[in-house]
């Protein structure tokens, strides 16, 4: 037989046993090859099976001294290479102190500004002296107790004093309100959306391997804008006007979003009503100290011949707002995974928003462009049949008509 064949030969025989031997087994398998060929034996399987020489060697001199593992081993007690952390006692401070450099109070960190990633970590290491690769790093701060973490949202700042008092303020007003039968609604402007065949996050059901092809990048175009929703929410009733602009957020824009909500719906739903109860948040175009705000509630309030009531929410607790968790996480939930290419598109899916407690949403668009950054006089304001509470009147104050 030539020495080809004999290779050939001992690679048949050895891959078809190759997944039932483990690794002492194999080495000794080719071993006993080797030996039953005499001379060149060695070189004839190595060749074969692509062990290395020092392999089948060491695995002769196992046969020739008779020596056996104990069961459930591949290698002798103390064999293989040596962890890192045993060659080098200081690996695991020295990583501790660039991972949590700001805790241990050392602002000198090489690292304290960067990605704390493995290869950096690894990197520095090894400037340090240390022999590490990436993968043992994360394999050390895994059994440090590390994961790969994002951000959390849980600090709000330094809270108002009188943040809950004005939460029970609000509470105790809408209760007062509906046991009366009058309307109480929660109002506020959604995330404004760039219309256009772009990505939105989520999922929605598709035939299998056929996506929405969107674009590659998200590049607003100018041209098509962008879509404003800004929402009323009925506490009473578990039902939604969202009006869908196409300019600015502004004041003007907000208030005419509840004339269209009282125009459409609440005329309907409400008789002999004396007061609107409106809760909302500090800030944006139905902000505390939006004078705009005011002098439009003016005008609203004059055109139904009823009070406004107005309860807004501290600085910074905007995300209590009933219409928050009450509608726009429904909206968002709705269109997921849904490119938003037009108005059209954006009204019919905020339309569409239903929920198993019985939600009912109305949605319109509205065309008009509102004239952003609208100064009002103090002449203006000074036309504001405004009554502030004796609690934190700068938060809430009833508008009456205008004799």
């Amino acid at each position: 037989m030539t020495d080809q064949r004999i290779v050939e030969w001992i690679r048949a025989k050895f891959h078809g046993l190759l997944d039932q031997l483990q690794e002492p087994a194999r080495r000794r398998w080719a071993a006993v090859e080797a030996v039953s060929l005499g001379y060149g034996g060695i070189t004839a399987v190595a060749a074969a099976t692509g062990l290395a020489r020092n392999t089948i060697e060491r695995g002769i001199a196992e046969l020739d001294a008779g020596e056996s593992l104990p069961a459930g081993r591949q290698r002798r007690p103390g064999g293989g290479r040596k962890p890192a952390t045993l060659l080098q006692p200081d690996l695991r401070a020295s990583l501790e102190r660039l991972v949590e450099a700001e805790s241990r109070g050392d602002p000198q960190s090489p690292l304290r500004w960067t990605c704390k990633s493995t290869r950096r970590l690894s990197k520095e290491l090894t400037a340090q002296g240390h022999a590490v690769s990436s993968t043992t790093v994360g394999r050390l701060l895994k059994e440090a107790g590390y994961s790969l973490q994002a951000n959390r949202k849980t600090r709000e700042g330094e809270s108002h004093p009188d943040r809950d008092g004005q939460f029970r303020y609000i509470n105790r007003r809408v209760l007062a309100q509906q046991r009366q039968g009058q309307p109480a609604v929660s109002v506020d402007t959604k995330k404004k959306e760039t219309l256009g065949n772009l990505k939105n996050p989520g999922r929605c059901w598709r035939p299998q391997r056929k996506p929405i092809e969107v674009e590659m990048h998200d590049f607003p175009d100018p041209r098509k804008g962008k879509a404003i929703p800004y929402g009323v929410y009925d506490m009473s009733r578990n039902e939604a006007w969202v009006s869908v602009g196409i300019g600015s957020d502004t004041a003007e824009f907000a208030v005419e979003s509840i004339r269209c909500w009282w125009k459409r719906l609440g005329c309907r739903r409400y008789s002999k009503v004396k007061r609107l109860l409106i809760t909302a948040d500090s800030g944006g175009s139905n902000g505390s100290r939006s004078r705009l705000w005011k002098v439009e509630l003016q005008k609203l309030s004059n055109q139904l011949g009823m009070e406004i009531e107005v309860c807004h929410f501290p600085p910074g607790t905007s995300k209590w707002n009933k219409i928050e968790h009450r509608l726009f996480c429904h909206i968002t939930r709705n269109w997921q995974g849904r490119p938003l290419e037009t108005y059209e598109v954006v009204v019919n899916l905020i339309g569409s928003t239903t929920t198993e407690s019985g939600l009912k949403v109305h949605a319109d668009l509205d065309a008009t462009k509102y004239e952003k950054g609208k100064k009002v006089t103090d002449q203006q304001l000074e036309t504001v049949n405004l009554h502030p509470s004796p609690f934190h009147g700068e938060w809430n104050y009833i508008i009456r008509p205008n004799s």
